[in-house]
């Protein structure tokens, strides 16, 4: 049975109960639902604990997809205890860490209006993210950022809409990146949308996201990098503009 993955339609949800289907032999535990997000597009997988019964905390290392996205695997550290196949847990996702990748993944989507430019590449990080395009101009970082923040000030909507694979591929203009594909072979596709009406943004995106823009908060763009040449890659960190080059 593929997983509940709720945070799917959630991504608010940071706490659940679930029970264990599958033990790895490397200790990776699967359960039938889960508010944990999976390493994907380059946002990092939650992590947290699960809660036994007794109490008894099994902490989490990473969480990541297996042979296909409908199997999410829950990765303990070392030496934690193993729970039982069928038994009952309570999920706790690390929410502090999880709401600072879900700002920046916005953050990264707002910059992505900024600069409509063919993606080559991105990373969300809790400090840094970076978001490569497939451009050669040259562009003011301080330029860039007070756009960004413009948009986060307007505080427009983040919503997700769905959309079935068939759709997705009747209109494949709507994807930005050029090297990650979408999240597509579940039957239906999230698009990302900013504003209203997706006036703003509309972009395939698995990942989680803040329901309005203006709770990215201060970012700015601390670096952009020439990788290539027609690549730039912007690094984006939260707070003010600092003196970074």
């Amino acid at each position: 049975m593929p997983v509940d993955a709720l945070y799917r339609d959630d991504f608010y949800l940071s706490t659940a109960e679930a029970e264990v289907t599958t033990i790895h032999e490397d200790g990776g535990i699967e359960l039938n639902r889960t508010c944990f997000y999976a390493t994907s597009g380059g946002q990092p997988g939650d992590t947290g604990f699960l809660e036994r019964a007794d109490g008894t905390k099994i902490a989490l290392a990473q969480t990541k997809h297996g042979a296909t996205k409908d199997i999410i695997i829950h990765v303990p550290l070392e030496g934690e205890p193993q729970p039982l196949v069928g038994e009952k847990l309570t999920l706790h996702v690390d929410w502090p860490r999880r709401y600072r990748l879900m700002r920046m993944h916005t953050a990264c989507h707002l910059l992505s209006v900024v600069c409509p430019y063919p993606i080559t590449g991105a990373a969300v990080g809790e400090e840094e993210s970076r978001v490569d395009f497939d451009m050669s101009e040259t562009i003011d970082r301080h330029e860039v950022t007070a756009k960004l923040m413009e948009l986060v000030g307007q505080n427009h909507p983040v919503y997700v809409q769905w959309i079935t694979d068939e759709e997705l591929s009747a209109n494949p203009g709507i994807v930005k990146s050029k090297n990650v594909r979408p999240p597509i072979g579940l039957g239906r596709v999230s698009l990302v949308c900013i504003g209203a009406d997706s006036s703003v943004d509309s972009q395939p995106c698995g990942g989680t996201h803040v329901s309005e823009t203006q709770e990215v908060g201060a970012i700015h763009i601390a670096k952009i990098e020439k990788k290539g040449k027609e690549n730039r890659r912007f690094r984006i960190r939260f707070g003010a503009p600092g003196a970074e080059a």
